[in-house]
């Protein structure tokens, strides 16, 4: 019954409620103006007919007071402390206006009114006034708290745009918004569109007093600097934390509330970016025939977006994986630029070597390769039959029909390889190597080059994505070592670096990404539960909500990785995010390749291991000057084996 008589006056048109309470005012200043002179005369007082006009002009003269001072336009549910002070400066002037009639109707008729009756009047009459507001705003809270999509929150930044969001919400009913935060000094305190501006250091108290569990970033055009400290002030409170795009992407037309969205994770780890350069881009792709290879995959799908951005004369989808192909070309199909798809693998010489004659291929980007280290790690033969010799495949048919560019996708577990997939990745980069040098000895003008660079945020073999489900099903989340650390930076940022390093080559290159810090993989988990609104279970907080649980290394798995193998040998480009490592004299792995194709016909995982780490391991490394860890490398493969 109460439930429903709430429901039904939280339903009612806007005009009914604000008629309801102003009725509810008229009969409580009538009952308070009665006790009023009950009390005076310390009886129940029953007034004459003079007595009840002047009694019925209290409330006469204190609505249009109530009405111009704002006590109609706040809404209940959401009615500020400040709206005591309002109250108190209202009755006190309707209390002085019914004074000043009372004292023209003694003159006119003789009544008069005792002395200490408006001074009990104003006293009962704001303690009324302000305990029914209250106590509805009591009553009906818990039934916003219900009801309401989005829960408690609160936006920071109280600046136009926080504004309009906060009226898109209110609107909407997707949250409560019980305050904005501001650094404005200025604006603290005040209520901006009915909702009060607090301090930042208030926003605990607002968590314990109110509930909250979201903050809404809403500050468009703050830079990126302040919007990683606000992040790193916000992530230890365990709060939701969404953010309102850039004032660019507003101007885009949608609705703003559709507009906020989750924090991108790669927003903490405080990389700055630098814009690509137009021209780099430009000079690569506009107006060439492109192949992506693994062009369904995280990475090559990027690449193919970023190229079909810059008008291609072709771009050539190069795929094994049937629907991955389908995603790709379904949705580049949407634009202007029809892309050719080719369902086929790197492995299959004919089908690569055909395509690259029919579509006259200028540039290859070569995404295509077995990236999870486990599992590559468990079926190590296909591993290296996919990594090395689909790698191979595709460089030959590149140099005998003339590519004018081939730019190798490698990792940063090509460095000091301890697994199977960083193995084949430096093979991979001694074949581009071993062809550039072909290209150079026989004056082609083809340039073969490899991109070295770390993890990417929410590609198909990253953490995030596994963290992420984790965290949606309860947890617990999984990490291996507390002190591992790996590099990270953004699919789109990867994309841009790999086609402008390709513009750079000279042949002969390995260009290495900046990839900034490394990032402890535990912070990496605690700040992702922090930004799910969520706190971390462990011996410090029992009560908390996900647990973190340390699994231990897997085979061939690094503490942390490396872009280098000697910091010394690196150069710098034009380009301030891309450096290039040192060439050096080519090493000739052909008869290794024979010996680890035999190994591979052969089925004899432990003999193909052997050759792929030892060939690495040998001597010096041919790509700069700086020796190998020839022991780590066979112990590596040893206990994976």
């Amino acid at each position: 019954m109460i439930n429903g008589t709430i429901q039904y006056i939280i339903g009612m048109p806007r005009h009914w409620k604000r008629v309801v309470q102003v009725g509810s005012d008229v009969v409580a200043l009538c009952v308070v103006l009665w006790g009023s002179y009950s009390l005076r005369y310390n009886t129940l007082f029953v007034p004459d007919a003079d007595q009840a006009l002047l009694m019925a002009a209290a409330p006469c003269v204190a609505l249009p007071i109530f009405i111009r001072m704002g006590l109609y336009r706040s809404v209940i549910r959401y009615l500020p402390e400040r709206a005591v002070w309002t109250i108190f400066q209202a009755m006190t002037l309707a209390t002085l206006a019914w004074v000043f009639v009372a004292f023209l109707t003694s003159l006119a008729v003789g009544e008069t009114v005792p002395r200490s009756v408006p001074i009990i009047y104003w006293a009962l009459a704001t303690i009324v006034m302000v305990s029914t507001r209250f106590a509805a705003k009591m009553i009906l809270w818990p039934r916003e708290k219900a009801t309401s999509v989005g829960g408690q929150l609160v936006i920071y930044g109280a600046g136009n745009a926080g504004q309009q969001l906060a009226a898109a919400l209110r609107g909407s009913g997707k949250g409560l918004v019980v305050g904005f935060i501001d650094d404005n000094p200025g604006l603290h305190g005040r209520e901006v569109a009915g909702i009060r501006v607090y301090h930042p250091e208030y926003l605990q108290t607002l968590v314990r007093n109110y509930g909250v569990g979201e903050v809404i970033l809403c500050m468009p055009s703050v830079s990126a600097q302040r919007r990683q400290e606000l992040l790193a002030s916000l992530t230890p409170l365990s709060l939701r934390i969404r953010i309102l795009p850039a004032i660019a992407d507003i101007a885009a037309g949608k609705y703003l509330i559709s507009q906020v969205r989750e924090i991108d994770i790669d927003e903490l780890l405080g990389r700055s970016i630098v814009p690509a350069d137009g021209n780099l881009l430009r000079t690569m792709i506009e107006g060439r025939s492109i192949m992506v290879t693994g062009a369904g995959g995280s990475i090559g799908s990027e690449l193919c977006r970023l190229v079909a951005r810059w008008k291609p004369a072709r771009l050539v989808l190069l795929e094994a994986n049937e629907f991955a192909l389908y995603q790709i070309d379904r949705e580049l199909r949407s634009a202007e630029l029809a892309p050719v798809a080719v369902l086929a693998s790197v492995r299959d010489g004919e089908t690569v070597d055909a395509t690259i004659k029919q579509y006259g291929i200028d540039a290859i980007f070569h995404a295509a390769a077995h990236k999870h280290v486990p599992l590559v790690e468990e079926n190590a033969l296909e591993g290296i039959r996919n990594n090395v010799f689909g790698t191979q495949v595709l460089l030959d048919r590149a140099f005998h029909n003339g590519v004018k560019n081939f730019i190798l996708i490698s990792s940063d577990k090509a460095v000091r390889p301890t697994n199977v997939m960083g193995a084949t990745k430096r093979w991979s980069e001694l074949l581009v190597h071993s062809y550039a040098a072909r290209a150079q000895a026989e004056q082609t003008g083809q340039k073969f080059a490899a991109v070295r660079f770390g993890n990417v945020l929410g590609s198909s073999g990253s953490v995030v994505p596994l963290f992420r489900e984790q965290i949606a099903k309860g947890g617990p989340v999984t990490l291996t070592d507390e002190g591992m650390t790996r590099y990270f930076m953004s699919i789109h940022e990867a994309a841009e670096l790999i086609v402008q390093a390709g513009t750079l080559s000279q042949g002969n290159d390995v260009f290495l990404l900046d990839m900034g810090s490394p990032i402890a993989i535990m912070d990496l988990a605690t700040n992702m539960i922090r930004l799910a609104g969520l706190s971390v279970r462990d011996a410090h907080n029992p009560a908390g909500d996900i647990r973190i649980d340390v699994m231990g290394k897997r085979p061939g798995e690094k503490m942390f990785e490396e872009l280098f193998y000697d910091p010394h040998t690196v150069e710098t480009t034009s380009h301030p995010k891309i450096m290039r490592a040192s060439p050096a004299a080519a090493m000739d792995i052909s008869p290794q390749v024979v010996l680890l194709r035999r190994a591979l016909e052969a089925r004899d995982e432990i003999a193909a291991r052997s050759i792929l780490f030892d060939v690495i391991a040998e001597g010096r490394n041919p790509l700069n000057d700086a020796p190998m860890d020839v022991q780590t490398n066979r112990t590596a493969s040893q206990t994976a084996t």
